[in-house]
């Protein structure tokens, strides 16, 4: 592609969100901008850009979905097609997403019959009580298996119990196990379909469809695009993960290039286009953020060109909870508790990320 004739922002995929313009009776107005030679004269929607330091410019309104647009150079009779979405519901929510999930199902497995309740399991117990606070939405993407225990072995019979909390609670596939690390990152697709498909079976089996979304994160974050694939049409055409890029952190970043993950970093949400996959960034991951840092590493977003997160995904992993756990955090649940009040305190409303994405999906 030429590289003086391309669109700067938003760039094809973008999700769009209130944050990114002005709101009006008919649509969202935002500002689009193009790079081409000065001398040209060109459209945007049809209608007149200008030109100013070296980019031209022009406000359209989006009020569909999906919607196209459109550059054309009639200095040159080129034209650039791109397409964008409008997420009407997206910013201004966050929710508790925890990854590594499995051992205390296998507890309520242990104690079922001590635990007349699922919020019994002293880790369940501690989610309901963040929900009852802060009527935060919750999130846990599951192993199959641990020692000792798989999602077969998970009784039935406290599936009332989790339908009636499926307002806040959701469940989805995240490994066929916690090792080796990186399960999928050469995965092909019917690796990554058997292990979703077994997780699924369970969830679907023990808790019901309606704890269900189109939401996961896959373990490690990295995966072929075979693999991404394999989730996509199990469901999952939300995918998160932290998305680095032009640092020493591991990227976890499924199949996407340095510049896409590039504008993950600014952008928090994009769709590719010629896969049908959302991607989303977290925006911390609470494990490896000290007590006393979380509320500075959040509050920082807004010195960065980014912004405050739009939609604010607090990241943990279970097994930091436990105190048999060799890496056990003592202060988890305070951890825990200081982001979800940053998050409340900033105005950010609890919401599932799926509703706030495909309410009216691309």
């Amino acid at each position: 592609m030429n590289n003086t004739f391309q669109f700067l922002s938003p760039i094809d995929g973008d999700m769009i969100h209130a944050r990114d313009g002005v709101t009006t009776a008919d649509g969202l107005e935002i500002d689009v901008q193009f790079s081409a030679p000065s001398s040209h004269v060109l459209t945007i929607n049809g209608i007149s850009a200008t030109y100013a330091k070296g980019i031209f410019s022009g406000k359209i309104r989006l009020n569909q979905a999906k919607n196209s647009i459109t550059v054309y150079d009639y200095t040159t009779a080129e034209s650039r097609q791109i397409t964008v979405y409008l997420l009407p519901h997206f910013a201004g929510h966050y929710r508790l997403s925890i990854d590594d999930n499995i051992w205390f199902l296998r507890d309520i497995y242990q104690q079922q019959d001590n635990y007349p309740s699922l919020f019994d399991n002293p880790y369940l117990g501690f989610l309901k009580q963040v929900h009852d606070t802060y009527g935060t939405t919750i999130h846990l993407n599951l192993f199959y298996e641990t020692e000792g225990f798989n999602l077969s072995q998970f009784p039935d019979r406290f599936k009332p119990e989790w339908q009636a909390n499926a307002d806040w609670l959701r469940l989805s596939f995240h490994a066929r196990s916690e090792f080796p690390d990186r399960p999928y990152q050469q995965a092909g697709y019917e690796q990554v379909k058997h292990d979703c498909d077994c997780v699924k079976e369970q969830i679907l089996r023990f808790a019901g469809e309606t704890v269900m979304g189109p939401v996961t994160t896959l373990h490690w974050g990295e995966a072929t695009v075979e693999g991404s694939r394999a989730l996509r049409d199990a469901g999952y055409i939300a995918q998160l993960g932290y998305f680095n890029v032009d640092d020493e952190l591991p990227p976890v970043s499924y199949y996407l290039t340095v510049e896409q993950r590039r504008n993950m970093k600014k952008r928090f949400v994009w769709h590719d286009n010629q896969e049908g996959i959302t991607f989303v960034r977290a925006s911390i991951v609470i494990d490896k953020t000290g007590l006393s840092d979380i509320v500075p590493f959040l509050d920082n977003y807004a010195d960065k060109p980014s912004g405050l997160p739009p939609f604010v995904d607090l990241l943990v992993h279970e097994q930091y909870f436990y105190p048999f756990y060799e890496a056990y955090q003592l202060d988890f649940r305070e951890r825990v508790l200081t982001a979800v009040k940053w998050a409340a305190d900033k105005g950010y409303t609890p919401a599932f990320l799926g509703d706030c994405l495909f309410t009216d999906a691309p």
